[in-house]
C-alpha cells in the first residue's frame, strides 16, 4: 500500500470540500491516529498511506452528508487518487452508508477509530483541561456506556470494529487514547492556521 497523493495535496483536497474547523480537526486527528497505529502494528513502511486515508476519510461528509462514502469515490477519483486508496477511504462506512467492506487491517482500524476518536474528543471537551492528556481509560469506558453522551458516535460500530480486529474494548480504548495523546499538541498548532 503506497500513497499516490502527498500530504499537502490531501490537505488541500480536504479543505476544498470542508470549510468547518470541526471537520478539518477531525480529519487531522484521524490522520495522526492512523499514523500512530501504523507504527504500533508494524506497518511503518505504510504509515503515509494509513495517514492519508485517515486525513481524507470524511472528504465528502460536509458537502454530501446523505451520500457519505458514495460521493467520496467521485471526489477522490477526480483528484487522481488511486483505486486502492478510494476503497480504503470508503470502507469506513461499511454497513452504515456503503457496502465497501474493510479488508486490510488498516481499513478495520479506520472503521473503528473514526467513531472512537469522536467519542474521546467529545469527552475531552467536557474536561476542565479540554485535553486528552490527563484522560484515563476509565473515563472513556464511562462515556462509552452513557448512550446519551456523544450520541452520534456509534457504540455498535466501535464494538464491531474491535471484533473485526480481535481486540478487547479496553485495549482499543487504551491504544486510541495513547494515539490521540501523542498528537494533540501538533493538531492544536496546525489548527491555528485554519481558524
Amino acid at each position: 500500500m503506497t500513497s499516490n497523493i502527498t500530504r499537502e495535496e490531501a490537505l488541500e483536497l480536504l479543505r476544498k470540500h470542508n470549510k468547518e474547523a470541526f471537520h478539518i480537526q477531525h480529519g487531522l486527528t484521524v490522520e495522526k491516529t492512523m499514523r500512530w497505529f501504523a507504527s504500533e502494528l508494524g506497518y511503518q513502511d505504510e504509515a503515509d498511506y494509513w495517514a492519508m486515508v485517515g486525513l481524507l476519510h470524511d472528504i465528502d461528509f460536509e458537502e454530501y452528508p446523505e451520500e457519505h462514502c458514495i460521493k467520496a469515490e467521485e471526489l477522490l477519483r477526480a483528484a487522481g487518487v488511486g483505486e486502492e486508496m478510494i476503497h480504503s477511504v470508503c470502507s469506513h462506512g461499511y454497513g452504515i452508508c456503503c457496502d465497501v467492506k474493510p479488508e486490510h487491517e488498516m481499513e478495520k482500524v479506520l472503521f473503528t477509530v473514526d467513531e472512537l476518536t469522536g467519542l474521546i474528543g467529545a469527552a475531552a471537551l467536557m474536561r476542565p483541561s479540554k485535553s486528552v492528556m490527563d484522560m484515563e481509560v476509565s473515563s472513556i469506558k464511562k462515556k462509552f456506556k452513557d448512550k446519551r453522551f456523544a450520541a452520534g458516535c456509534s457504540r455498535d460500530t466501535i464494538r464491531t470494529g474491535a471484533e473485526m480486529l480481535g481486540w478487547e474494548l479496553n485495549d482499543l480504548f487504551d491504544r486510541t487514547l495513547r494515539a490521540m495523546q501523542s498528537c494533540e499538541a501538533e493538531i492544536r498548532d496546525e489548527m491555528v492556521n485554519f481558524v
